[in-house]
């Protein structure tokens, strides 16, 4: 039997810390159980929890001595500093072969013991910069899921939690129990594309003297740098240079961005064919817009309708 402890600490997030127990600690009827669940903490005893009721939790650290996968759902605050105690048994842990994985938040507690150092990991998208300054030897994804390195592995928002312990059974025990268990869950075995397409649309700014939001008005028509930069009346090398400064991107790389975001839109909050959307946002044909909607929020922009379209 494999042994999964979730490592939990006050104020305990119950949604992320359920994520785990549905997967792995829910006996189920048709259903066969590979997994012993439990859950510790660093002072055993009532764990307060973002919901408003107490944990009683039983297990100390030492739990974590004979786990196979320890499991953080979630550290809040984020910028609550990891204990020696906790470091020394998740590093223990670890050294000893189980593998570690977060949900959400989690993976700031991971950070802190030096196990993500060198290597790709992802949280919130919300979270996504934070992780990255805070951390600079963590190679951050945003718009993924789940990053599994086999020994440790990181989710996205809390949702994702699910994925990620989903792909962990998937790995144990075969893509078919895995598709049985999610079933039973009623979701699904494995979510198309990443996070970003769950991220706000991004919005554009002043910062160009009006520019972005003249771009913005005329996204149906053909731009090029040049017509940009007649707008502001400068050379587009001098445009190109201002782009890199004060948005750290280009003049064709942010009007791309907001074609996409614009689609987006359009896709949530109207019937319009994806034809005539690509028009609209000056992609052209429904054959670009795909490819470009693909490339930057991970999904078809008939998936993205599916599960976003507003009624």
């Amino acid at each position: 039997m494999h042994r999964v402890m979730a490592l939990v600490r006050p104020v305990q997030s119950t949604f992320e810390l359920g994520c785990a127990a549905e997967v792995f600690g829910t006996a189920r009827v048709g259903v066969p159980n590979h997994y012993e669940f439990g859950v510790c903490t660093e002072h055993p005893g009532p764990v307060p929890t973002t919901a408003g009721y107490t944990l009683k939790v039983a297990r100390g650290l030492a739990a974590l001595a004979a786990a196979d996968t320890v499991i953080i759902p979630g550290w809040s605050p984020i910028d609550a500093p990891l204990s020696d105690r906790v470091r020394r048994a998740l590093l223990g842990a670890h050294a000893r072969g189980a593998r570690i994985a977060t949900i959400c938040s989690g993976v700031f507690a991971l950070a802190r013991t030096g196990l993500l150092d060198g290597r790709s990991a992802t949280t919130h998208w919300a979270r996504a910069e934070q992780l990255r300054k805070e951390f600079p030897r963590i190679r951050v994804e945003p718009d993924v899921l789940y990053v599994d390195h086999g020994d440790v592995a990181t989710s996205a928002g809390a949702g994702a939690g699910i994925d990620l312990c989903l792909h962990l059974v998937r790995r144990d025990h075969g893509a078919a129990h895995a598709a049985l268990l999610a079933r039973h869950m009623v979701m699904p075995p494995h979510r198309e594309g990443g996070q970003t397409q769950y991220a706000p649309t991004p919005q554009p700014t002043d910062a160009l003297d009006g520019l972005l939001d003249w771009v913005d008005e005329r996204l149906a028509t053909p731009l090029s740098l040049r017509d940009m930069a007649s707008h502001l009346h400068v050379s587009p090398r001098t445009l190109a240079r201002r782009f890199a400064d004060q948005l750290g991107t280009s003049p064709g790389a942010w009007l791309l961005t907001r074609r996409v975001a614009a689609a987006r839109t359009l896709l949530e909050d109207t019937d319009l064919p994806v034809e005539a959307i690509a028009t609209r946002v000056g992609l052209a044909s429904a054959v670009n817009l795909r490819r470009r909607f693909r490339a930057q929020v991970g999904t078809t922009p008939g998936a993205y309708r599916r599960a976003f379209r507003i009624s």
